[in-house]
């Protein structure tokens, strides 16, 4: 059963990591027979989707099924902010956060000798990477929304993206407002929510007139809500799937964002190849002691 991430325990540990495999040297005071503390995110998470996929642990069974072969072990935590502060309180934990999500409260980890880092993204290097989409029904007639998205990738949205950690998805023009009026509910992924934090205040200083609310929920949370119309804008950290697509909602990429693979500050680990984090979070690799072998 799994369980949900409270109050961590404490460690420490050294670590060097060669490209291909696993060569770690713990401190002489670190008890390496500790168990991981493997930390992971909801059901509906676009965090968890992407993460699940992109390292392997998602599987397809005979049948074709999607299988989701996450550690029964794993602690769950609801929200980026949560899994950062679960780390941020153990030694032992291993977690994942959005890249552009991430600050010096907990460490990432290289990944096959990648940093996590945007430029390390953008050049390639760092295979980590999801979408962050907005999703919108179609024949949607709000005007404020229309006006928003056009300033999201727009030359001046696009700036919000960069300096706030995200790498940037279009080269459009500089943005021009026409004014309008109205409400506008925007809500879904919870690693999504920052950067669009940024950009509605942003957006609200051009159009004094925009009444723009933000509800953080998860990725599957913000299509399904955008369908039935709750959410005028929905927002997801992963790709759309053809069962939502079929429902009449499109997708539209306004970022990329690496997902960052952290440890607490006090582990010494700095490197993880993308083999032992598949073993980590399937349950095959259970101990600190298991990754020097």
């Amino acid at each position: 059963m799994k369980k949900f991430a409270n109050v961590m325990m404490a460690c420490a540990l050294t670590a060097t990591c060669a490209m291909g495999a696993a060569t770690v040297g713990f401190a002489a005071d670190f008890d390496n027979t500790s168990d991981i503390s493997v930390l992971s995110r909801e059901d509906g998470s676009g965090t968890r989707g992407a993460f699940i996929e992109l390292f392997g642990i998602e599987q397809k069974d005979a049948d074709g099924n999607k299988v989701d072969n996450t550690t029964e072990e794993a602690s769950i935590t609801n929200s980026t902010s949560v899994m950062m502060t679960s780390v941020a309180n153990d030694e032992y934990a291993i977690g994942y956060i959005s890249l552009g999500s991430l600050n010096d409260t907990v460490k990432a980890v290289k990944i096959d000798g990648a940093e996590a880092s945007v430029d390390s993204v953008t050049a390639g290097e760092y295979k980590i990477v999801r979408p962050f989409n907005i999703v919108t029904k179609e024949g949607m007639d709000n005007a404020l929304a229309a006006d928003f998205i056009n300033y999201i990738m727009s030359a001046d949205g696009q700036a919000v993206v960069t300096d706030n950690g995200y790498i940037a998805v279009s080269d459009a023009e500089a943005f021009t407002s026409d004014m309008t009026e109205g409400k506008l509910v925007i809500g879904g992924s919870s690693s999504v929510s920052p950067v669009m934090e940024k950009l509605v205040e942003a957006y609200k200083a051009i159009n004094t007139n925009a009444d723009i609310e933000i509800q953080t929920t998860d990725s599957t949370t913000g299509v399904s809500s955008a369908v039935e119309g709750t959410y005028d804008i929905g927002m997801a950290s992963r790709e759309l799937k053809d069962t939502e697509i079929s429902e009449g909602v499109a997708g539209t990429t306004i970022a990329q964002d690496g997902i960052a693979v952290i440890v607490n500050n006090g582990n010494p680990v700095e490197e993880l190849t993308s083999e032992q984090v598949l073993s980590v979070y399937t349950g095959e690799t259970t101990t600190w002691a298991d990754i020097a072998e």
